[in-house]
């Protein structure tokens, strides 16, 4: 259901939406705001060019695509792998405190240190082909770490040996890892660095030298083979060590001095020559690549040049860029603008004269003034069931463009409770999305009626945002040891200074253990009574109840309000000291209603139906056993543990062992049936509703030793099935009482 607001947007709309006939999910209740025209260029560039997202900056190139990087508000980096042919985009995840690479190819390298010269872990990803599987490689067992990669299962590492630094080429195959030395360095290079992988070599960066004196070296490696084939003496080690490009006719990388600044100093493969080729200032964001004989280079406010090493001639190039990146085809991608066809990526090659040549192989988007934002499509369901949905439901926004983000905020309409998530670019189309746990500040929500509000804004802050509201009512079966209208049951205990606690637990399993949420103290004086029991929904409301003996055996209600509160106890009768044992909240005579089953002093079992009425809960009592359960030191209601007809008790004898009396459904049970020994180290059992959200009620355990969960498995002859859980960790004789 729409929900449309400005200014103090949920508590007006809520009102006037209630008001009018609901629409359908997903459906806007008027027409988007048409958009502008587009020009035809636009289109069909659009059509026939991968997008390049808005407000990123390139990471790296492959043959088969690019990788785009970009920040969050949280200052969280979003990669993305982009195929040139309009293939899906492919989100890449950045490991925390670790880095993601990519040198010319297609193989990304995921590692575990943030500067790739530190990677010890690393895996490689084919983006060629996505689905394949990925390649991780130890060099840490080898005592190495990341130098450069040459393919998909095999990279450049610096090892550390009894002989000094090494480097060797290192290669996965299946399950096996070897390495071999690459031959022909000098015996006491060190601190390797490496560049793009093209036409089976690849150009290394080392130190050498006695200490106090070392200087850079430069080799070409043939890489089938592990040798140096050529070798280049640097005066020092550089400035930036990854910054090695080579050709079929150069060799080049950065260099830096006082005087100059940064510049390029390139070597004629063939001659011999050098040349040196100035920037400038050591910030000016200045970008290089080698393409055949050209050096291409600029910075933001300098557009893109190609100098001829060999001729010295100067072309521009007509781009403006920010940065780079090389290829393994010999190529280089700038990101940047052109006047003739916008923002984008442009490949730079060399012809077959050798001049370079400009592609555009990438759209940023079409512009602004082109294109307003809106939301066009509101993809969120009228009503949320969250058991039939694993307790989580999809949300989602098609918007006009993808370069904004997506404030979403969901908001209780009775409680005022709210959850807020800001959704970034997808990482292909412009539907954002994502699936809502159902969780409000770690506590499963409360059923009822939400306003869902989308508000896009643009990356770049300009124009107005476009919002949407819309109402969702989230649902789930009731479970009558909930207290909070939030599916999940709400467990009550007494601390020896008689104060009353409930802790709220998740409505599912978290990581495989039943978990708690919160904790809330409800009140103090409860020593005041000598027996709590939960009792299920006793009065026909949304919510729990329980009840409560006195020392004077007067049994008291208290209803549930359904936010975890109860109203004040309402008076149910006197003569209840009478029973030593006392046990509610289980549907044992097939009406719905939650029944109180009680032991007196001589060992009679007693049933006191469900009314369905508030200020009188239950019916006279019917004697349904003469003697013989004063043999028994715990009484517990459980619900339908045993996939029979009706509700179930189970029982601890004075030797420990316990006993299931399945429920027939006329308030009467079947022979009792022997569940197993060892149930006496625990001081407290409790009847506790559907615990792992399967359907069926479970069993909490409670002692000095732990506490556990019993999942029940619907079997007569082997009712439960323990698991761990972590309620009560730590606590197993602060409660004198858990219900």
């Amino acid at each position: 259901m729409q929900l449309r607001s400005t200014g103090a947007r949920l508590a007006t709309a809520v009102t006037v939406v209630l008001a009018v006939t609901a629409l359908g999910a997903g459906t806007l209740a008027t027409a988007p705001a048409a958009f502008a025209a587009t020009s035809a260029s636009s289109e069909q560039a659009a059509a026939t060019l991968p997008v390049f997202p808005e407000g990123s900056e390139l990471a790296g190139v492959g043959a088969t695509g690019f990788l785009s990087s970009s920040f969050d508000e949280s200052y969280t980096r979003n990669l993305l792998w982009t195929p040139y042919d309009g293939g899906a985009s492919t989100e890449i995840q950045q490991p925390e405190g670790g880095g993601v690479f990519v040198a010319g190819s297609d193989v990304v390298v995921i590692g575990d240190a943030s500067w790739n010269l530190e990677m010890r872990s690393i895996t490689l990803r084919n983006m060629a082909d996505p689905a394949a599987p990925a390649v991780s490689i130890d060099l840490g067992a080898l005592n190495g770490t990341y130098v450069t990669v040459l393919s998909p299962t095999s990279v450049l590492a610096q090892i550390m040996t009894e002989q000094g630094w090494e480097l060797h080429v290192v290669t996965k195959d299946g399950a096996t890892t070897t390495s071999r030395k690459v031959e022909g360095l000098p015996e006491d290079a060190s601190e390797f660095v490496g560049s793009t992988t093209h036409d089976g070599s690849v150009l290394v960066g080392y130190a050498t030298g006695p200490e106090g004196a070392r200087t850079g070296g430069r080799a070409l490696i043939d890489v089938a083979a592990g040798t140096v084939t050529e070798t280049y003496a640097s005066a020092e080690s550089g400035y930036d060590f990854t910054s090695l490009m080579f050709s079929g006719s150069h060799v080049a990388w950065l260099d830096y001095d006082s005087t100059s600044g940064l510049y390029v100093t390139s070597v004629d493969r063939k001659t011999g020559d050098r040349k040196k080729t100035v920037l400038g200032v050591r910030d000016g964001k200045w970008y290089y690549e080698l393409v055949g004989d050209r050096l291409v280079y600029g910075n933001p406010s300098k557009a893109a040049l190609a100098v001829s090493l060999t001729g010295g001639e100067t072309l521009e190039l007509g781009v403006t860029a920010s940065s780079s990146a090389a290829a393994a085809d010999g190529s280089a991608v700038l990101r940047g603008s052109r006047a003739a066809d916008g923002d984008g990526l442009f490949r730079v090659a060399a012809g077959a004269d050798g001049t370079p040549t400009v592609t555009k192989v990438a759209e940023t988007g079409t512009p602004v003034a082109e294109q307003p934002l809106a939301i066009d499509e509101v993809h969120v369901p009228d009503t949320a069931d969250l058991d039939k949905t694993g307790g989580k439901v999809t949300l989602g926004w098609t918007l006009s463009r993808a370069d904004a983000y997506l404030d979403v905020t969901l908001t209780h309409v009775a409680t005022g409770k709210e959850f807020k998530k800001r959704l970034t670019a997808p990482a292909s189309g412009t539907l954002f999305s994502f699936d809502w746990d159902g969780v409000i500040d770690g506590v499963d929500a409360p059923n009822g009626t939400y306003g869902v509000e989308a508000e896009a804004t643009l990356l770049d802050g300009t124009g107005e945002p476009a919002y949407q509201g819309w109402l969702m009512n989230v649902v789930r079966a009731a479970d009558p040891h909930d207290y909070t209208n939030n599916g999940s049951t709400d467990v009550l205990a007494r601390d020896a200074a008689g104060v009353l606690w409930r802790d709220d637990l998740r409505d599912r399993p978290v990581n495989g253990q039943v978990a708690p949420a919160k904790r809330t103290k409800l009140g103090a004086g409860f020593q005041a009574y000598n027996a709590i029991e939960a009792a299920g929904n006793l009065a026909g409301g949304p919510a729990g109840d329980f009840v409560a003996r006195d020392t004077t055996g007067v049994l008291w209600s208290f209803l549930g309000k359904g936010d975890g509160t109860f109203v004040n106890r309402t008076r149910i009768g006197a003569g209840w000291g009478a029973y030593n044992k006392i046990a509610a909240g289980s549907d044992l005579t097939g009406d719905g209603r939650p029944d109180l089953v009680a032991v007196d002093g001589a060992g009679a079992l007693w049933l006191h139906k469900a009314t369905g009425k508030w200020d009188a809960p239950y019916a006279a009592r019917v004697r349904l056993a003469s003697a013989g359960f004063n043999t028994y030191n715990q009484l517990t209601a459980v619900g339908d543990v045993a996939g029979t007809v009706a509700g179930d008790v189970v029982a601890r004898d004075t030797a420990g062992v316990l006993w299931l009396f399945p429920g027939k459904g006329d308030g009467t049970f079947a022979p009792r049936v022997r569940i197993g020994g060892g149930w006496g180290v625990f001081s407290q059992l409790v009847g506790a509703g559907d615990l792992d959200n399967d359907g069926r009620p479970d069993l909490i355990a409670y002692g000095s030793g732990g506490t556990y969960v019993y999942h029940s498995t619907g079997s007569v002859t082997t009712p439960f099935s323990r698991r761990t859980t972590s309620l009560y960790a730590g606590e197993g004789t602060k409660f004198n009482s858990i219900a």
